[in-house]
C-alpha cells in the first residue's frame, strides 16, 4: 500500500520547514505496521532517518513494526536510461497536476516519489531542487538537454513568459504523446518484416551448417556427379561450416563500422534517409510520418507564441528524417527573408499540394496553428491506416521470402535423388 495522503501532506510540511540543501535528497525507507484497527499496512517514504519516520508514522495513527532502508537491486541499480516515452508520461503528469492547482515543487515531489526508474527519479528530484533554489522551470530543464530538447525547452520558456504555463504543459503532453505514438507505428511497420527475415536467415544458416553436410556425406557415398545447383549449395555450406566464426565477425564488424560512420556523417544519414523514402509502401509511410511530425510540431510551437523563424529551428530536428530536416532549414532561410511559409514549402518540393494549400489558407486567415493541427491529424491517420495495411500485406510477402530460401535448400537436396532415380529407371 502506498503512503497515505496525510503522510504526503505531512512530508510536504516537513520539507517546507527544513528545506534541503541543493543536491541533497533524503534516503528512501520501507516500512510495515498496523493501524488502530490492527490492519496491516506497508509502504515506502523518504525521511532523514528511521527514527524520524517512526515518529511521523505514529502521528498518523500507525504503529510501525519494521522500518528499514529500501534495498538496492543487485542488477540494474542505476536503472534504465530515461526515454522520450518517460518524458511523455512525465509531461502528462506535471500538466495534470498543475492544471489541478498543485504547486510545481509539490507536483515534482509527488512524481519523483512515484518513479520506479532510479534515473528518472533522479532527474525529477534534480528539477525540483533547482526550482526550490530559485531557478525557473526553463532553467532547470536546460541542465538536462538530452531529456528535454530545444523544442521542449522553448515551449516551456514561452509558457512561463506568457503566464500560461499550465496550458502550454498540457499542449506539450499532447504533442509528446502523439509523436511517441507515430514513432511506435513506424517501428511496428519496420520491426516485423526485419525480425521475420532475420529469423529466416538464422534458420537457413542452421540448415546450411548442420543439415546440409549430412546430405553431402550421403551423396558422396553414391559416387555420382551432383547437379550444379546442389554442388553450389554444398560449396556454400562447406564455407559456412569452416568459416562461420569469420563470417559472423565480418557481419558484426560491418554493422559496427556502418553505425560508427552513420552517427558521425550527415551525408551518410541523408543518403540512408533518402533511400528509405524510396522503398515501396514503407517510403510513403515515412513521408506521411515526417509531414505529420512537421505539422504538429510547428503548430504547437506557433500556438505557444514562439516566432515562426525560431520555431522552425526546433521543428527541423523533429521531423525524424534528414531529407525533411534539410528542407525545413531551407524553408526557414526563405521565411527569414520575407517569403510566406506556403511559398517556402513549394520550393522544397516535398509537401503535397493539400498541405501547401492548407498552410496558405491558415496564413491568410490568421489561423496557421489550427490548419497545421488539422494537417497533422490527417497524416497521423494516414500513417495509422498504412501501418495496418502493411501488417496485412507484408505477412504473405515475408512467407514467400522464407519459403523461397528454405525451399531452395530443400530442392538442392532432392535434385540428386531425382537424378539417381531417373538413372535407375533408365
Amino acid at each position: 500500500m502506498a503512503v497515505t495522503r496525510s503522510a504526503a501532506k505531512t512530508a510536504a510540511r516537513g520539507t517546507a520547514k527544513a528545506p534541503l540543501r541543493e543536491g541533497v535528497t533524503l534516503p528512501m525507507f520501507v516500512w510495515e505496521g498496523t493501524d488502530k484497527r490492527g490492519k496491516k499496512m506497508k509502504g515506502e517514504q523518504q525521511s532523514k532517518n528511521a527514527n524520524m519516520l517512526r515518529a511521523e508514522l505514529r502521528r498518523q495513527g500507525i504503529n510501525p513494526g519494521v522500518v528499514k532502508p529500501k534495498p538496492k537491486p543487485l542488477f540494474g541499480s542505476a536503472g534504465k536510461a530515461v526515454s522520450q516515452k518517460d518524458i511523455a508520461v512525465f509531461s502528462r503528469q506535471i500538466a495534470t497536476m498543475m492544471k489541478s492547482g498543485v504547486p510545481i515543487v509539490m507536483a515534482l515531489e509527488i512524481i519523483g516519489n512515484g518513479q520506479k526508474n532510479p534515473r528518472m527519479k533522479k532527474l525529477v528530484d534534480e528539477l525540483r531542487l533547482d526550482i526550490e533554489g530559485g531557478s525557473s522551470i526553463y532553467e532547470a530543464m536546460s541542465k538536462h538537454p538530452v531529456q528535454f530538447d530545444e523544442l521542449y525547452r522553448n515551449l516551456v520558456r514561452a509558457g512561463e513568459s506568457s503566464g500560461a504555463l499550465e496550458t502550454v504543459l498540457a499542449t506539450i503532453a499532447d504533442y509528446k504523446e502523439n509523436i511517441e505514438s507515430i514513432k511506435g507505428k513506424i517501428k511496428k511497420a519496420l520491426f516485423y518484416p526485419i525480425t521475420v527475415i532475420a529469423v529466416a536467415i538464422l534458420v537457413c544458416g542452421i540448415l546450411m551448417v548442420f543439415v546440409v553436410p549430412v546430405f553431402e556425406e550421403q551423396f558422396a557415398s553414391f559416387g555420382a556427379d551432383l547437379p550444379a545447383f546442389t554442388a553450389l549449395v554444398f560449396g556454400i555450406s562447406a564455407v559456412m561450416v569452416k568459416w562461420w566464426w569469420a563470417l559472423l565477425i565480418v557481419a558484426l564488424g560491418a554493422f559496427a563500422v556502418f553505425m560508427y560512420f552513420y552517427r558521425r556523417s550527415l551525408k551518410l544519414q541523408h543518403f540512408v534517409d533518402r533511400m528509405m523514402l524510396k522503398i515501396p509502401i514503407i517510403g510513403q509511410v515515412l513521408h506521411n510520418s515526417a509531414i505529420a511530425r512537421f505539422s504538429r510540431t510547428l503548430a504547437v510551437t506557433f500556438k505557444a507564441g514562439v516566432p515562426l523563424v525560431e520555431a522552425m529551428d526546433s521543428v527541423a530536428g523533429a521531423t525524424g528524417n534528414m531529407v525533411y530536416t534539410e528542407a525545413v532549414h531551407q524553408m526557414r532561410d526563405d521565411v527569414s527573408v520575407g517569403f510566406q511559409l506556403n511559398l517556402a514549402m513549394k520550393q522544397v518540393n516535398l509537401f503535397p499540394h493539400m498541405v501547401v494549400q492548407m498552410t496558405a489558407i491558415g496564413e491568410e486567415a490568421g489561423a496557421l496553428d489550427t490548419m497545421l493541427f488539422k494537417v497533422a491529424e490527417f497524416y497521423e491517420q494516414e500513417v495509422d491506416n498504412a501501418v495496418d495495411a502493411i501488417s496485412s500485406l507484408i505477412e504473405p510477402f515475408v512467407m514467400v521470402i522464407i519459403g523461397g530460401m528454405v525451399g531452395a535448400i530443400v530442392i538442392a537436396m532432392y535434385l540428386p535423388i531425382f537424378k539417381i532415380a531417373m538413372t535407375v529407371m533408365g
